[in-house]
């Protein structure tokens, strides 16, 4: 789950604008900062304290996400949260089928990922393509004890056999709609917006 037409790359496939005039919001920024200190308790809880938890967000909203949530989980736990970020540009199984994309940067806490408990965060599961990409990114930088999924939404349409294990909201979508995540570090504002593919009636190029 990419400026004056919006774009999603990563788990939405190819590039797709979103039509403003006919998206509508399903998550505000409000909404969006309740579901991350939602999922901020589940994982301290899951992991028992998440003394070993690591976060590692998909760029690039998910990088932002997992900031984010790493400000929330040191809240909770009063300690300093490992975050950093996964590139897996390399690693799509599209590459031949698109035109090349720009890498973007991997950073990894100095303390490594081996033995911890690494929670993967992105903007927006979809066909689990992104996912089955960062576990192959993720198996060439270290051996993690093991990793877990945070997405802000999951849209459905699986491909692969892939769930999260943390998610802000399940939305129901057809495949004849976009999900656009929108981000203040990135955007300007926070909001989810569902809305039609520009090629279906009722959108606008």
């Amino acid at each position: 789950m990419d400026k004056q037409q919006n774009t999603r790359q990563g788990e939405q496939g190819d590039p797709q604008p979103v039509a403003q005039s006919e998206a509508r919001p399903v998550l505000e920024g409000p909404d969006i900062a309740r579901v991350l200190t939602r999922i901020a308790h589940e994982i301290v809880e899951r992991a028992k304290g998440a003394d070993d938890v690591v976060l590692l967000g998909i760029p690039t909203r998910g990088v932002f996400l997992a900031r984010r949530l790493a400000d929330k989980l040191e809240q909770i736990t009063e300690r300093k949260m490992p975050v950093g970020s996964l590139d897996i540009t390399m690693y799509r199984d599209d590459l031949r089928m698109h035109p090349p994309r720009a890498l973007a940067r991997t950073e990894i806490p100095g303390d490594g990922i081996d033995g911890r408990l690494v929670v993967l965060v992105d903007d927006v599961l979809f066909s689990g393509r992104t996912i089955r990409a960062a576990l192959d990114a993720l198996n060439d930088i270290g051996r993690p004890r093991a990793v877990q999924l945070a997405v802000l939404v999951d849209r459905g349409h699986r491909e692969l056999p892939i769930r999260a294990d943390y998610v802000g909201k399940n939305l129901p979508t057809s495949l004849r709609e976009t999900v656009k995540v929108q981000l203040a570090e990135e955007d300007g504002r926070d909001t989810v917006l569902l809305g039609a593919k520009p090629d279906t009636p009722g959108a606008h190029p």
